[in-house]
């Protein structure tokens, strides 16, 4: 026979208020604000033949779009 086993609600509402270190919100902010730099201000990219900047990307990604369709 197997014993029932529940928590209280108490413990429930203790487990669901953990909050997230600063940390765990700052680095992806940062991390994204970090590439978003870095493709938007192409100055330092080694490859003159590629094409340079934002415009770019956008249409890789609209032409994977197109793809995926």
């Amino acid at each position: 026979m197997s014993a029932v086993f529940s928590r209280s609600p108490a413990a429930k509402a203790h487990r669901l208020r953990k909050r997230l270190p600063w940390w765990a919100l700052a680095l992806p902010v940062v991390s994204f604000i970090a590439l978003l730099v870095l493709v938007a201000s192409p100055s330092a990219a080694s490859a003159a033949s590629a094409p340079q900047g934002l415009a770019a990307l956008l249409e890789f990604l609209a032409g994977l779009v197109r793809i995926g369709a």
